[in-house]
């Protein structure tokens, strides 16, 4: 008898808590479920409305920041780095505290990750990243007011891409590049790590820029 298919993602935007299609990752989580009862240790959702007509996809879950909090970016480096910008730009209001329940809330914004899972080392593999794009495809999808992305990262970027049904050498990552897939506006920035900011890669002020930019886009869209 000849092997069943593997399976593959349902056509929903959220995988299961216990989603068991990346073998790797289900381990890691439940390592890690042992060791950290009390965090989230399961795929982390998007966070914030639906109705936005902006999207920042990041690369995936850190594992002392969003695995631990169930929420994108929250308890960690970036997440300070992103949500402050997001506060000045006004796609965010309230205060960032690091926690999910400090009150922040997103404006006309909405946030997911490329992958679900927290990845060893924060590096998921190639098969990873195409397994979890379905889920990022029906994100993008069920967004009905959807106009720009902001892609954080060359694997969120390219994953990005490929989900709106473009190719990423027609659409080539690069910080502050701008270009038209699936006819919504996206708009690449380095990601915003600790490791970046720290080697100047990237700056306050470049990331400021790109929002800056999503921003502009969105005040002069009909």
């Amino acid at each position: 008898m000849a092997a069943s298919a593997a399976p593959s993602p349902s056509p929903t935007s959220e995988p299961d808590h216990d989603c068991p299609l990346c073998p790797r990752l289900a381990a890691f989580r439940h390592e890690w479920r042992a060791l950290e009862p009390s965090w989230h240790n399961a795929p982390v959702p998007g966070f914030g409305p639906l109705s936005a007509r902006l999207l920042i996809v990041g690369l995936a879950p850190g594992l002392r920041g969003a695995n631990r909090t169930g929420r994108p970016f929250t308890g960690d480096f970036a997440g300070d780095l992103l949500y402050s910008t997001l506060l000045a730009f006004g796609f965010a209001e309230g205060r960032y505290g690091a926690t999910p329940d400090d009150g922040l809330a997103l404006k006309d914004a909405r946030i997911v990750n490329a992958v679900r899972c927290v990845p060893p080392q924060n590096k998921p593999t190639p098969e990873e990243i195409r397994t979890c794009r379905p889920f990022l495809g029906a994100a993008i999808a069920e967004m009905a007011h959807l106009q720009a992305i902001v892609t954080l990262g060359k694997i969120a970027h390219d994953s990005t891409v490929l989900a709106l049904g473009a190719r990423p050498a027609h659409l080539k990552f690069g910080h502050g590049a701008e270009g038209v897939a699936g006819g919504r506006r996206v708009i690449a920035s380095y990601h915003c790590s600790r490791y970046n900011t720290n080697t100047g890669v990237l700056t306050p002020a470049m990331f400021h820029a790109v929002f800056a930019a999503a921003r502009t886009y969105l005040d002069a869209a009909p």
